[in-house]
């Protein structure tokens, strides 16, 4: 991060200042943010508690810093789909990577390096979880495991040890303590990668103390998507011992040409015997191979600890050991832990709560904490990244990022980021703009990661990213070439001539062209580009070609533009017309014209009944169903459509019931994936009383805070005021409807705050009671659209 190096012993100095701040009117202490991190929630990929294929939230329990490229964090599984390498139901561990991915289906991809302390026999085989003790991993005393900002600590029983993990941006630190022993080792699998494998391997001995090396990760070895989501990148890493090592190895498998090694074929066990069968070749200098790990023996006595640092880079080797030493020079694990824990207290303090529960601030600063893992920097300390014309570039204007997860992140996540950090914004915006023009390919992709067009998923969420940003001032970046590729992209990725996209999700998939053609619209109109406003706006309405009227709802068309044949369960079938939900979820995504939309329904009175009814089907626990789907996105702006149908004290009601209901302080505490953010982000906001329906539209939807007060540290960037609160009273558990408004001190009767209302700065105070009221009725249903 080239901001960071230039003043690296600055900042941590202030960092240090600023965490020693005493607390003011009742707020948390600077220094305490992190203390209601919980890092355990969401951290399973258990399919059974989760009532789906999908899983619950898929987060990491490990260490890591803001937004940083390097998370040292257990790994419990390789295959399946468990995307961050861990599920807190197993029990036992097989190592510690030093690279994750946060709340992700699809297979995952990343757990690179992946360290493990062991004692005995050395094997090169991790084992399985049904039986630990054919491999190096180990069983765990789950009372042992602790997680908090920037540590992990676990007891190996296996094998006696104890294990503690802390990270920086760019950097990871490891501490074992050792039983007294003969036979003590570190091992690091250079193969292992989450959903795969990496398919080539190097390392080098340059003394008793120092390895360095490289993983090449391709599609061919699977990973994310199972390779499909075309993953090709390659990870440096420059490692160091406290203690110089007694003895060195390497182990390499023989892995045949031609041998397949996608997800399916790692978990088989004819791949397995292979692993099982590797050579253990001593005293290596270097070594290149298929499927290699190294090890490094020692001679321990009691409670002896080795600590083991590395630097990572995606760049290249000489950039992961600056890297390294960039960041943790010493061998002091604690004040490389506190300086974690301090970059935390700084990035939390951007909103501040007051009131709720012990349990409420946790798990808002938890979701807080899961919003600033992505999109993490891949650029290293000297600016320098790899890009994605394969070449090495570098660049002191921005930090490149990576890991977008375009058509979940840009409902809550992004329009958050914009609030709190509109830098990271303007990095995202500026690493896409990069992409497409480095690789040719010149348009802007939905799901990327580390360079890769994976396609995963649909629509054209980056034009929603770029014209909300754009609408609210973040622009630091070549403005014509973003407008060029994202006019590229709508014109690639578009419904057909009749204005509708044909097949089986082909509901989904006009209506979110849809949208982006209204965000392209409104782009356009700010550029001046008139002739292209007008053309989008016209495409922007093709959301009504699959409203089918004798239906009463949206159902697919076919090629030949013949509404598809009605399945058993209508528009409750999962699948049907639509991607990863059904029509009745689907269907109320029309965010740039929601008066539109409720004409097309049948007016008001309709979509009211059966936007309620929606709600009162919907489970208690929120868990994954067929009407209001919370643990998947297309359903997150639906809640704050009753403030459209002039009913906001209904959007009240439903935003602190799913905030009670659906999030919880716990393992099982998110009720889908955490998608990058966009789960958590959806809590923050709403938590703190706003959200948008509409990124691109400068409107948030005003709804019933969970806290009694929540301060917004405003960014300069956007903003001329340093503070938005918001302020309620008489706030409670039963108390969750608005009775009255003040805005800066002048009385408010609108259901929702512009964009200029918030960045000005200032404080809304909202009254709160039992029972609904008529506040935020307007005087024209709908009149706002």
């Amino acid at each position: 991060m080239i901001r960071m190096k230039k003043g690296l012993s600055i900042l941590y100095s202030a960092l240090f200042l600023i965490s020693c701040t005493s607390a003011k009117d009742g707020q948390i202490d600077l220094a305490s943010f992190s203390s209601y991190v919980n890092p355990f929630i969401g951290a399973t990929t258990n399919t059974e508690a989760a009532g789906s294929y999908h899983g619950l939230g898929k987060t990491f329990p490990g260490a890591t810093a803001p937004f940083g490229m390097v998370q040292v964090s257990p790994n419990t599984v390789t295959g399946g789909d468990n995307g961050s390498g861990y599920s807190n139901e197993h029990t036992s561990i097989e190592g510690f990577a030093f690279t994750q991915m946060s709340g992700i289906g699809w297979y995952g991809d990343l757990g690179n390096f992946l360290v493990m302390p062991t004692i005995g026999e050395l094997k090169t085989f991790a084992g399985t979880l049904e039986h630990p003790e054919e491999g190096y991993r180990s069983r765990y005393d789950k009372q042992s495991e602790q997680a908090s900002v920037g540590y992990y600590s676990v007891l190996l029983t296996d094998y006696g040890i104890r294990a503690e993990a802390t990270a920086l941006q760019h950097s990871g630190m490891l501490r074992f303590t050792f039983p007294e022993s003969k036979e003590a080792h570190i091992q690091i699998d250079l193969a292992r990668r989450v959903g795969g494998t990496s398919v080539q391997q190097f390392i080098e001995v340059v003394n008793d103390k120092k390895i360095r090396g490289w993983m090449k990760c391709t599609p061919e070895g699977g990973g994310w998507g199972n390779g499909e989501g075309e993953a090709n990148y390659m990870v440096y890493f420059c490692a160091e011992f406290s203690h110089p090592f007694e003895a060195h190895g390497v182990w390499s498998a023989h892995i045949p040409d031609g041998q397949k090694r996608k997800r399916e074929n790692i978990e088989s066990e004819s791949y397995r015997d292979l692993i099982r069968q590797a050579s253990l070749i001593p005293s290596v200098t270097t070594y290149e191979g298929k499927h290699i790990g190294f090890y490094a023996d020692f001679v321990t006595r009691k409670d002896e600890q080795i600590l083991m640092k590395s630097g990572i880079s995606f760049t290249s080797l000489k950039n992961a050991e600056e890297n390294l030493y960039a960041e943790i020079k010493g061998w002091d694990f604690d004040e490389t832990h506190e300086t974690c824990v301090r970059l935390w207290d700084k990035e939390l303090s951007k909103i501040t709560v007051t009131g709720g529960t012990e349990d409420e601030k946790k798990i808002f600063y938890t979701a807080m904490y899961h919003t600033l893992i992505d999109p993490r920097i891949c650029s290293d300390v000297n600016g320098e990244y790899w890009g994605a014309d394969n070449r090495i570039h570098q660049t002191k204007k921005f930090d490149k990022r990576t890991i977008f997860s375009g058509w979940d992140v840009f409902r809550s996540q992004m329009p958050l980021q914009t609030l709190i950090n509109p830098t990271v914004v303007n990095d995202l915006i500026n690493s896409l703009v990069e992409i497409a023009e480095q690789s040719g390919n010149e348009y802007l992709e939905r799901w990327e990661l580390l360079n890769a067009y994976s396609g995963c998923m649909l629509g054209n969420p980056a034009i929603s990213i770029l014209c909300d940003a754009y609408t609210k001032g973040i622009r630091d970046y070549d403005v014509e070439k973003a407008y060029h590729y994202a006019l590229n992209t709508a014109r690639m990725f578009k419904n057909n001539d009749q204005g509708y996209s044909p097949g089986n999700t082909g509901v989904s998939m006009t209506l979110e062209y849809a949208y982006t053609d209204w965000c392209m619209a409104r782009l356009a109109e700010l550029l001046g580009k008139m002739e292209d406003s007008e053309a989008f706006d016209v495409r922007a309405r093709s959301y009504a070609t699959v409203f089918d009227s004798d239906f009463g709802w949206f159902r697919p068309r076919d090629d030949k533009g013949n509404f598809m044949p009605l399945p058993e369960a209508g528009r409750l079938e999962e699948w049907y017309g639509c991607m990863e939900c059904n029509l009745y979820q689907q269907g109320w995504f029309v965010p740039h014209d929601v008066a539109g939309l409720i004409r097309l329904l049948g007016g008001r009175e309709r979509a009211l009944a059966d936007l309620q009814d929606m709600f009162e089907k919907t489970p208690k626990d929120y868990l994954w169903n067929a009407y209001y789907n919370h643990a998947n996105e297309p359903v997150h702006h639906i809640p704050f459509l009753f403030n459209y149908l002039d009913v906001p004290w209904l959007t009240q009601k439903w935003t602190r019931d799913i905030c009670r209901n659906a999030y919880h302080n716990s393992v099982k505490g998110l009720v889908g994936n955490e998608d990058v953010g966009q789960m958590s982000a959806w809590y923050v906001l709403a938590a703190a009383g706003i959200h948008p329906v509409c990124p691109g539209n400068l409107r948030y939807e005003i709804t019933s805070p969970v806290f009694e007060k929540v301060e917004i540290r405003l960014d300069p960037m956007i903003a001329s005021g340093e503070r938005f609160i918001i302020e309620t009273v008489d706030n409670a558990a039963e108390n969750i409807y608005i009775q009255s408004a003040t805005l800066n001190g002048v009385p408010y009767d609108k259901c929702y705050l512009m964009q200029d209302d918030i960045v000005r700065g200032g404080k809304l105070i909202l009254k709160m009671g039992t029972h609904p009221s008529k506040w935020g009725v307007s005087t024209e249903v709908n009149s706002y659209n």
